[in-house]
């Protein structure tokens, strides 16, 4: 008998392998806080910093928090993929929430110091002047006394109901003879500016003291004992049973009015609220004590957005007007010759979307040549030059197909009337897929040559919204390649009919290909790194999640392969570990712009193969979503994208991923001596332009 003992490979526990999601994402928060901290950064600028931490914030508690609720309620024993329960996350996000707030608050109380040295000044009502508290009065009278509908509570008044994200006043009042206490709320209105200006220019007051100054001429006679501002948050993670549902559009709409009426995921009360008005809100609310949230300084910080758009340009970043691509320069040029002689890449908004992107479906609304136009769209801006140029298009007899996604979560509403618009004008308007949403960002042109038909395709990272274009970063590619405009008809038919084509020759396809032809394509560098051969894997994306990818990028260290990740958002893999990931570094870009961009570079032996497209390696991205990925096969193309990625790489004022899943910055801009990425890509931006109007 043979008593040696084999020796297994020992797999760690999941909180070795993974870092929690929800947790990295609020690390990724904090990481914008600290851009509010940094002196470097522009004061109104840090102000900004500061609303988009909030608004970020909000969005988090609506999506992530009503989900776990939902799985701690429902007793499933389901682990997050680091192996904690709902409660175990649950609490460990309270924790890091609360002193991520205790920050926020400690920064605005210094940065208010700072405004108020440059005459941007927020006041307490009750500490301004007779002459400014005329002003405030006036606007009351004026503005907000005959919209606000103060609402009762007692026995013949339920209390009522509390939208999502809406603030609101609660008030106590004493009757003067009975001595009977009433609670009343009242709506903020929200069509009014947060902050009411004074006499000065930047001198402010905000709204809810100025009605709680007034309260006496909407409750005359009555003494008021207490007002004070909350605000609850609802949650938006409402399951849909897609797969039985009759219409797709009702399903959503029915889905908007859940979310109305949704459970509360967080209730804010500030500090200063007497127990008894608390305890009389959460009551009727019905909101779990768990779901309280205390807060020792203003409610909604994500109305500092006004503050930060005052009009003081000393105290901004210096404005960035994108530049026309130099192949785009003369505007007489016909864009689809241009893209005829060769791939278009563009980058925004270095490069101008407007230029280039807006530019491609104005020219094949013009030109009579063009018989066909289909787009696909997730996020547009609500006065979108597409839809017009659309329904233009359709309106000459152009045939005009538009996939709308109207699942895109907090733009469901918005889709919606904006796909009824367009197939009331006539366009073949699709509204999406049961069970997945469509996430690609494809538009195609079909056009009629003297050699046949030819089709021209836009593949970018980013929505077709002209807004976020200005402050997201994102690629482009124009092409008029067959082997990839073929492989878009095909996926224009799937989206579209009924197609189940699986063998896309250049494409990657979400949920058809995509993962296992990047698993391929990473087995394949750990299969040059055994043989000695340089093996690299370079991958920028917004989030990183999928288990199977990180399982397979940890093989990959493990074999040699060195693997560089840039990561903006929340990343589950754990960089750095000896035996593990010790060849894996995970940097993150946090700049003036928000990082978008999708970028996949693979050594391949020297024969580099480089990638851009639409999705993130999340398991929602490839299994659950339509996306696309396209290679980039012109040579000039390939090398820009990875002096791009080696630019990032090398910014010494990136953040770093520690294995302990800490994020480290080794320098701050302040005492970089190299400029960060974005700033070098702006100035290469305006040397390249340059060398074009010699």
């Amino acid at each position: 008998m043979d008593d040696r003992t084999t020796t297994l490979p020992i797999t760690p526990p999941p909180a070795q392998l993974f870092i929690n999601r929800e947790l990295s994402w609020l690390d990724f928060n904090d990481r914008v806080l600290q851009m509010a901290r940094d002196p470097s950064t522009p004061l109104l600028e840090r102000v900004r910093y500061l609303a988009i931490f909030a608004s970020n914030l909000d969005e988090f508690f609506m999506k992530r928090i009503g989900g776990l609720q939902r799985q701690r309620a429902s007793r499933l024993n389901e682990l997050s993929q680091d192996g904690m329960t709902a409660d175990e996350q649950l609490a460990a996000i309270q924790e890091r929430v609360r002193d991520l707030l205790s920050q926020h608050m400690q920064i605005w109380v210094d940065l208010q110091s700072l405004l108020e040295q440059n005459s941007i000044i927020i006041q307490n009502y009750d500490s301004i002047s007779p002459a400014e508290r005329a002003i405030c009065d006036e606007f009351f009278a004026k503005n907000v006394f005959p919209i606000l509908t103060p609402l009762a509570v007692d026995s013949a008044h339920p209390f009522p109901f509390i939208s999502n994200l809406s603030r609101s006043l609660g008030v106590l009042l004493e009757h003067p003879v009975r001595g009977e206490s009433h609670f009343v709320r009242i709506k903020m209105p929200e069509n009014l500016p947060r902050f009411v200006p004074l006499q000065t220019k930047w001198q402010f007051v905000p709204l809810e003291q100025v009605i709680g100054g007034n309260l006496s001429l909407l409750f005359p006679g009555m003494k008021v004992i207490e007002w004070q501002l909350f605000r609850a948050t609802r949650n938006a993670d409402i399951e849909l049973d897609e797969e039985d549902a009759d219409d797709l559009l009702e399903m959503v709409e029915q889905e908007l009015r859940r979310r109305r009426l949704s459970h509360v995921v967080r209730l804010e009360l500030p500090e200063a609220m007497s127990e008894n008005m608390r305890q009389f809100i959460v009551e009727g609310m019905e909101v779990d004590q768990r779901d309280v949230w205390v807060v020792k300084g203003p409610i909604d910080m994500d109305d500092l957005f006004a503050i930060a758009n005052v009009d003081l340009p000393n105290l901004k970043f210096k404005p960035w007007a994108p530049l026309t691509p130099p192949r785009l320069i003369d505007e007489d040029t016909d864009m689809f010759s241009v893209i005829r002689q060769g791939d278009l890449l563009v980058h925004h908004p270095y490069e101008s979307f407007a230029e280039s992107v807006e530019r491609f479906i104005e020219s094949a609304v013009e030109d009579p040549k063009v018989l066909a136009i289909k787009m696909t769209l997730y996020r547009t801006s609500a006065d979108s030059p597409f839809v017009t140029a659309l329904i233009r298009a359709a309106e000459m007899g152009k045939q005009v197909a538009v996939l709308v996604e109207i699942k895109a979560r907090f733009d469901e509403q918005r889709n919606v009337e904006l796909a009824q618009k367009l197939e009331k004008a006539g366009v073949h308007v699709v509204y999406g897929l049961i069970g997945l949403k469509t996430h690609t960002k494809l538009s195609m042109v079909v056009r009629d040559e003297p050699d046949g038909l030819r089709a021209y395709v836009h593949i970018g990272t980013g929505n077709y919204n002209s807004k976020t274009a200005l402050l997201y970063t994102d690629i482009g590619l124009f092409t008029c390649n067959p082997l990839i405009t073929s492989d878009v008809i095909e996926l224009f038919h799937y989206l579209t009919g009924r197609s189940l084509k699986r063998d896309y020759r250049k494409l990657l396809v979400a949920p058809v290909n995509m993962r296992d032809r990047f698993l391929l394509k990473i087995r394949r560098e750990i299969e040059h790194a055994k043989e000695g051969k340089p093996s690299r894997i370079i991958a920028k994306m917004n989030q990183l999640q999928d288990g199977r990818v990180i399982k397979a990028l940890y093989d990959a260290s493990n074999a040699g392969v060195r693997v560089d990740l840039i990561i903006r958002g929340f990343c589950s893999l754990r960089p750095g570990v000896e035996g593990m990931s010790q060849n894996i570094r995970v940097v993150s870009i946090l700049g003036r712009f928000l990082e978008h961009s999708r970028i996949f570079w693979f050594h391949n032996d020297g024969e580099e193969e480089i990638f851009i497209g639409s999705a993130d390696w999340m398991y929602r991205n490839l299994d659950y979503r339509v996306e696309a990925i396209t290679p980039i096969e012109d040579a000039a193309n390939r090398t820009a994208l990875k002096e791009m990625l080696e630019t990032m790489l090398a910014d010494p004022t990136a953040w770093t991923l520690q294995a302990d899943g800490k994020w480290k910055r080794e320098q701050s801009p302040e005492t970089s001596t190299a400029p960060a990425t974005q700033e070098f890509l702006m100035n290469r931006a305006l040397r390249e332009a340059k060398k074009v109007s010699r």
